[in-house]
C-alpha cells in the first residue's frame, strides 16, 4: 500500500512512456517500483523522526534562571518533565536532570549536572551526557531596576555528538510581591560536526508572592529555531526549616501555542539548598 500516494504514479508496475519510445522491459520497472517504494518507506519512518528533534529535543530547557546568587550556599536539583503531544514519535518523551552547585562567592555558582537523561517511546532511556553551568549575579540586587545576571554553560554530549555552549543575559525585578524573571540564551554547537548557526531561546516568568509555600505564576518560552513556542501556569513555593536550609518547588505545565511546539509539556522541579 503507497504511504503517501502523490508521492509514487497512479500507473502500474510499467512506466507511461511517449510516442516512439520502447517500453522498459518487466525487470526495470519491478526495480524502479521497488526503489520507488523503498524512498516512500524511509521518509514515513523520517516525518515522526524529525517531528521528535524539532520538539523534544529542546523540552530540557524549560527553566527560568534567577541572576541572584548567595555566598556559600550549596544546592542539590531535580528536574523532570514529560511531553504530551498528538504525534505517537514525541508523546510521553520524559526528561530528567540531577544537578549539584555551590556558590563559592556572591557573585559565581557553578553547578554541575551529574545526571542528564530521555526516555523515548520506543527507544527506552538515553543519556544526554554532563553539563557544566555558571550564574554570574553581576550586580548587588536591588542597584538596579533590573538585577543583572550571565549564564554560560558547557554541555558534554555523548557518543560522536557535537559538545554545545550556551550564554546570555538573566534579568530579576521584584515589585513588591511581583517577581519577574526574564532569560536571554544563545546556543552553540562546538568541535568536529557542528553546526555554525547560533540557536536563541527566550524564556519568562511572572509569580506572585502569596505566601512563602504558595506562589502562583506563569511561564513563557520562545525558540525560532525550532518555531516553538509556550506558555502555562506553574505554581510556586519555598518550604525553610529551622537550621537554614530550604526546599524549593515549582510544579505545572506550559501548553504549545503552535503547531512545532509539544501540545504539553508537564513540569516538576525540586530543589534541596543549605549551608
Amino acid at each position: 500500500m503507497c504511504l503517501f500516494p502523490g508521492l509514487m504514479p497512479e500507473a502500474g508496475l510499467l512506466p507511461v512512456t511517449g510516442g516512439g519510445q520502447s517500453p522498459a522491459p518487466p525487470a526495470a520497472g519491478i526495480v524502479r517500483a521497488g526503489a520507488i517504494r523503498l524512498r516512500n518507506l524511509v521518509a514515513a519512518a523520517l516525518i515522526p523522526c524529525s517531528v521528535l528533534i524539532g520538539t523534544a529535543a529542546h523540552a530540557d530547557d524549560i527553566i527560568v534562571y534567577s541572576p541572584q546568587v548567595v555566598q556559600g550556599q550549596s544546592e542539590i536539583e531535580f528536574r523532570g518533565d514529560v511531553l504530551q503531544d498528538s504525534s505517537a514519535a514525541v508523546n510521553g518523551t520524559s526528561n530528567y536532570q540531577l544537578s549539584v552547585a555551590h556558590a563559592f562567592t556572591g557573585w559565581w555558582r557553578p553547578e554541575l549536572y551529574v545526571a542528564e537523561y530521555r526516555n523515548i517511546p520506543g527507544s527506552g532511556q538515553q543519556s544526554q551526557g554532563y553539563e557544566f553551568e555558571n550564574v554570574f549575579q553581576l550586580a548587588p540586587a536591588g542597584k538596579y531596576w533590573a538585577d543583572p545576571g550571565l549564564l554560560v554553560s558547557w554541555h558534554h554530549s555523548p557518543g560522536t555528538q557535537p559538545d554545545s555552549v550556551e550564554f546570555g543575559p538573566l534579568f530579576e525585578h521584584r515589585d513588591r510581591r511581583l517577581v519577574h524573571d526574564l532569560n536571554l540564551i544563545w546556543e552553540k554547537q562546538v568541535g568536529p560536526g557542528a553546526d555554525r548557526k547560533y540557536a536563541f531561546r527566550a524564556a519568562y516568568s511572572l509569580r506572585y508572592q502569596w505566601k512563602s509555600a504558595v506562589q502562583p505564576g506563569f511561564e513563557t518560552y520562545l525558540r525560532p529555531a525550532n518555531s516553538a513556542y509556550q506558555v502555562g501556569p506553574v505554581l510556586y513555593g519555598e518550604i525553610a526549616s529551622r537550621e537554614g536550609s530550604e526546599l524549593e518547588y515549582s510544579t505545572g505545565a506550559v501548553f504549545g501555542i503552535n503547531r512545532d511546539a509539544p501540545d504539553a509539556t508537564w513540569v516538576l522541579r525540586l530543589e534541596y539548598e543549605f549551608f
